[in-house]
């Protein structure tokens, strides 16, 4: 029997705490997985929804986007958390409109995203109007006429945002950014912005393509891996399955982060005997380093490589790939010797030996691949620090060769996809020119906003229409305070959503929750049963197909939710067929085939057995579509984080019960921490240091060089094995200490892992 939705929310003076684990997944893994889907969704609906995840005739895993094998793939090709996002999907709870009748909006916005999420499955478009108190119901033809008027009365097309999640299929991606375009506006700010956007912006300047450049068949064949700012443990836990791979293959698996991750120091693979009874140590090495320190590691790893060169000449830079495929070498050779390691050493926290036995088994290794995510991104020298692990990369030769290459390592399912589709503020010309000569329109050529200059127009009035196609758009931002006034400043706020989150009690003057099909969901157009198709971290495209009866008959899919708007929007003698889109989504893949480069024969290949992989021209043929035709070396001065005296320097973070902005439990088992989430993990040394004890109740202050601060309050101070100066905070409770203006130098992203703050006793 599946357990109704909690009543109560977070009581954080119930949390506890217990020394972190020294194993991640394995049988507690199983049983959590377990327990929490029937929770959700009762036995039946577990047994026959878990068997499909992330299978060839099944539904791509709403959850993060690594990618499936391309071979055998076992009966439970799932990860627990991917057990738990399936599970808060395809729930048996509800949220009907009679639980809006019940709750108003003055008592909803009282709740935190987690009792929020927790309540089910919306079942009907709802609309809160000026005045009004609840929301309350509304017909689809009114829904979509009301935001086509909203629209229609604006001064300029740029007055109205459209913002996308990751969960977005490509077949809806490539129909949003048809419909906003045809409006007349590059406004398409999504969750790249606040993620990877730092590492598309370094990696198509540096090789001409902002994806990385391996497969997962490469994990096999490196006999290096280097995993940098990142917890595949929690984030990403199906890659803990590749690196052991890779680790029975020969392969040596570096760890890089200031906090120890239960991980990559053991990890029980469920799905083996060995696995459940011993498991494995993933990390051979761990570099515990400092926030902000890993741009001043790859410099230094890069001079003691110049250095391991010049007593063996020949050994260490490939100097065939070098001049055959790059350039501004001898740039970046100057600036990389003039590196002084006494620096490193102190911007990172590592020893000189450390970094020279790293250095050397970079120089040993023939196959080297380097993991990222948000750890690098979200640094205000971001950019910097991935080019120069580009840089390392290309001096030893490692791009488009087996077992090698780049490898950030993205989030949600289909945030690659959606880029690929054309969600982005400033797409090239080529796409445009191709996606008007296709459609007969004029898409408009003038960049849009990202994310953070979203949040300013909304905030300064240039903006007026908040259009959000899935996701929390309040809780993943930055400055809270900001973006909830900013929100609220709009005349129409519409959201479309699977499940209630914080996103709909911050709201416009009027505002809409349309609900839609999740991925598990049936979809069926006219009685025909539909599939979507999405793109995974490695550019591999493949179908994905839900068989769930919706839990209601109001939901609407992405797809007819688009298409629908916008025969509503442009009447019927625009020159995108809508109808027929919306009725066969082959019709969409036949376009997207005209449009997209590398989408040539979509439907055919998508069709086969594991999809198909999209061209990287770095990857395929060491082709580099760079301005100079060659990969380009990139010079960097170091830069670093200093710590100030009597401060500390604060990363945001996940919980182990969390994904993105989704709450699924108080759990952070991982970490040790239980039953609430509340909490900041500092040194030891750092609490007696403060004249704090392990336990204490603290603010949290930010400091900035403008003077102004801000505070998040009531935090349970927890002693944890950080670098000293550093401390690490659940989001998004502290997103209101990242003001809005803190962003990655070139790619804008807000800086979630750079934050200088003091302790201060919790006031009363």
């Amino acid at each position: 029997m599946h357990r109704n939705a909690p009543t109560g929310d977070i009581d954080e003076t119930q949390v506890s705490v217990t020394p972190p684990k020294d194993r991640a997944a394995g049988v507690e893994a199983v049983a959590v997985s377990l327990t929490r889907a029937v929770e959700e969704m009762g036995v039946i609906r577990t047994a026959r929804t878990l068997a499909r995840v992330n299978q060839r005739h099944g539904f791509d895993c709403p959850g993060c986007a690594w990618p499936e094998p391309t071979g055998h793939r076992r009966p439970a090709e799932f990860c627990e958390n991917g057990a738990k996002a399936v599970a808060e999907e395809a729930t048996l709870r509800t949220v009907t409109p009679e639980f809006f009748a019940r709750h108003s909006i003055e008592e909803l916005a009282t709740k935190s995203g987690y009792w929020l999420g927790q309540q089910g499955r919306l079942t009907h478009p709802m609309v809160l109007r000026p005045g009004d108190t609840h929301y309350s119901p509304i017909a689809w033809d009114d829904a979509y006429r009301l935001v086509a008027e909203t629209l229609r009365g604006l001064d300029s097309p740029d007055e109205a945002v459209f913002y996308t999640s990751g969960r977005t299929a490509n077949e809806t991606a490539f129909l949003y950014q048809l419909l906003v375009r045809s409006f007349g506006t590059n406004n398409l700010p999504d969750c790249s912005n606040m993620c990877h956007e730092s590492s598309g912006t370094a990696l198509t300047s540096s090789i001409g393509i902002g994806k990385g450049s391996v497969s997962i068949d490469d994990f096999a064949a490196a006999d290096l891996i280097i995993v940098a700012g990142q917890n595949p443990g929690t984030n990403h836990p199906r890659m803990l399955s590749a690196l052991g791979t890779a680790k029975a293959n020969g392969a040596t698996v570096i760890a890089v982060n200031p906090l120890p991750e239960t991980g990559l120091i053991g990890f029980r693979d469920p799905q083996t005997l060995k696995g459940l009874t011993t498991g494995i140590t993933i990390a051979d090495d761990f570099l515990q380093i400092r926030l902000g320190g890993d741009m001043a590691l790859f410099q230094g790893l890069a001079k003691l490589l110049f250095e391991a060169e010049d007593r063996a000449p020949g050994t260490v830079v490939d100097r065939a790939f070098v001049d055959a495929h790059t350039a501004g070498f001898a740039e970046y050779e100057k600036q990389m010797r003039s590196v002084d390691l006494a620096v490193v050493e102190e911007a990172t926290g590592l020893s000189r030996d450390q970094l020279e036995r790293t250095a050397q088994q970079l120089a040993d290794s023939e196959a080297t691949i380097v993991c990222w995510a948000m750890g690098l991104t979200q640094q205000r020298h971001g950019v910097a620090t991935i080019e120069e692990i580009t840089n390392l990369l290309l001096m030893r030769g490692m791009i488009g060769k087996p077992g090698a290459g780049v490898c950030p390592v993205r989030g949600h399912s289909n945030v690659q996809g959606d880029r690929t589709m054309g969600i982005w503020e400033k797409m090239p010309e080529t796409f445009l020119a191709a996606l008007d000569s296709e459609f007969g329109i004029a898409s408009p050529r003038a960049h849009g906003f990202d994310t953070v200059d979203a949040i300013r127009a909304l905030r300064d009035g240039r903006a007026k229409v908040f259009f959000g196609m899935g996701g929390n758009f309040v809780s993943a931002t930055p400055d809270t305070e900001v973006t909830e006034a900013a929100l609220r400043n709009c005349a129409l706020t519409v959201q479309v959503s699977t499940k209630l989150n914080r996103s709909h009690v911050v709201h416009g003057r009027t505002a809409l929750i349309l609900p839609t099909l999740g991925r598990t969901d049936l979809d069926l157009q006219d009685g025909v049963k539909q599939q979507v198709s999405v793109e995974d971290s490695m550019s591999m495209v493949h179908l994905s197909t839900g068989r769930l009866a919706p839990v209601s008959d109001q939901l609407r899919s992405e797809v007819a939710i688009v298409c629908e708007l916008a025969r509503e929007l442009f009447g019927p003698g625009h020159p995108v067929p809508w109808e027929t889109f919306r009725r066969d989504y082959d019709t969409i893949r036949d376009a997207i085939a005209r449009v997209v480069p590398g989408c040539a024969d979509y439907n055919r290949k998508v069709r086969d057995r594991n999809g198909f992989q999209l061209p990287h021209p770095p990857r395929d043929a060491r082709e580099f579509r760079t301005p100079s035709g060659r990969a380009n070396f990139a010079v960097n001065g170091l830069r670093w984080l200093p710590v100030p005296e009597g401060r500390l320097i604060l990363q945001t973070l996940r919980s182990h019960d969390q994904y993105n902005t989704t709450i699924y439990g108080l759990d952070d088992r991982y970490r040790g921490i239980h039953n609430g989430r509340k909490v900041v993990l500092v040194h030891p040394d750092d609490i007696a240091a403060f004249g704090f004890a392990d336990g204490d109740l603290v603010d949290l202050v930010s400091e900035w060089t403008d003077g102004t601060e801000r505070r998040v309050g009531g935090f349970r101070l927890v002693g944890y094995p950080t670098p000293r100066g550093n401390a690490a905070a659940y989001y998004p409770e502290t997103n209101p200490l990242v003001p809005l203006d803190h962003v990655a130098e070139r790619s804008n992203t807000p800086v979630s892992k750079a934050v200088t703050i003091r302790l201060e006793r919790a006031s009363a």
